[in-house]
């Protein structure tokens, strides 16, 4: 994967929420309060999370807070400005969310006649308020459909890569590209239609969290697919490249975060009725449908049959 140099970061489509100084860059796990702090405190908080519902679209319960934070992207557009931006973690992050809208603003108009709505990703530290109530780093990134943002603490990445198996760099735009998968079926009324079945169907709750996780990862694929086409705003080239080694990476990391092999990290059996974000085979293959067809029509894992 190679990221043109020349592309300028639009950083109006990030809110750093991480205080004075920005943070971040290096991906260190300074201050994280999940389990005393510890390495394997903070893993095993965020493999419980992705277990039972997270690295998806989110609907915490508890105090919101008054809603969402603001952020201030002072420090974050001065140093994504710089000649060395493509160095630093977040101007990267902030890069591959440039792209994602990017290809939705041109797809969703022309596979599903329906406009584009951006949302803008959170980046935070330890603890943020979002619309959806209150959150902390163990829960791994989210969507809150309740504000129409990405949330996402950029030290995930340590755990995806050290503890989940999960090092490859394409590993964060998958992340991403997952999450803004929920922000399209927000604006498409997938996700509200979801809901309402799960309320009239409660036996089938997780199997249907599962069609929506799974379709998010074949839009993610889509997205991939056409990445290379994507640009900034004044026409430059996001992408100068995708290998077939990216793409293995983002299979990979889907087969990482498989229900099944999440639970074995847990320290627990493989129980299906627990899953609600699919096995890793699944999650691999949706994926890789939406990247081989490069059209997001062909991701309808709600059709009778697909999962």
């Amino acid at each position: 994967m190679e990221l043109n140099e020349n592309a300028e970061i639009d950083t109006s489509q990030v809110e750093d929420l991480r205080g004075s100084g920005g943070g971040g860059g290096g991906g260190g796990f300074a201050g994280l309060p999940i389990g005393g702090g510890g390495l394997t405190g903070i893993v095993v908080s965020v493999v419980i999370a992705l277990v039972t519902g997270y690295l998806g679209i989110n609907h915490l319960t508890g105090d919101g807070g008054g809603g969402s934070q603001s952020g201030d992207n002072t420090v974050l557009a001065q140093e994504c400005a710089q000649s060395d931006k493509l160095k630093k973690l977040d101007c990267r992050n902030n890069l591959y969310v440039n792209s994602i809208q990017n290809y939705w603003a041109q797809a969703l108009p022309q596979h599903f006649n329906e406009s584009y709505w951006p949302a803008k990703t959170a980046f935070f530290s330890n603890v943020v308020r979002t619309g959806c109530g209150r959150a902390d780093s163990g829960v791994g990134p989210f969507y809150c459909p309740a504000d129409d943002k990405v949330y996402i603490d950029l030290t995930f990445y340590r755990v995806l890569g050290e503890s989940l198996g999960a090092p490859g760099e394409f590993a964060q735009p998958y992340v991403l590209a997952h999450e803004y998968g929920h922000h399209v079926q927000d604006l498409l009324g997938t996700e509200a239609q979801m809901r309402r079945e799960q309320q009239r169907d409660p036996k089938h709750a997780n199997q249907l969290s599962v069609r929506l996780e799974l379709q998010a990862d074949c839009y993610a694929g889509a997205w991939a697919k056409n990445a290379t086409g994507t640009e900034t705003a004044t026409g430059k080239k996001i992408f100068k490249r995708l290998t077939a080694q990216d793409i293995e990476e983002g299979l990979d990391t889907a087969g990482k975060i498989g229900d099944d092999t999440l639970q074995q990290r847990g320290g627990g059996s493989i129980n299906p009725a627990e899953f609600t974000h699919g096995t890793s085979a699944q999650r691999q293959r949706w994926f890789a449908t939406g990247f081989q067809s490069g059209d997001p029509k062909s991701c309808d894992t709600f059709a009778v049959g697909a999962v």
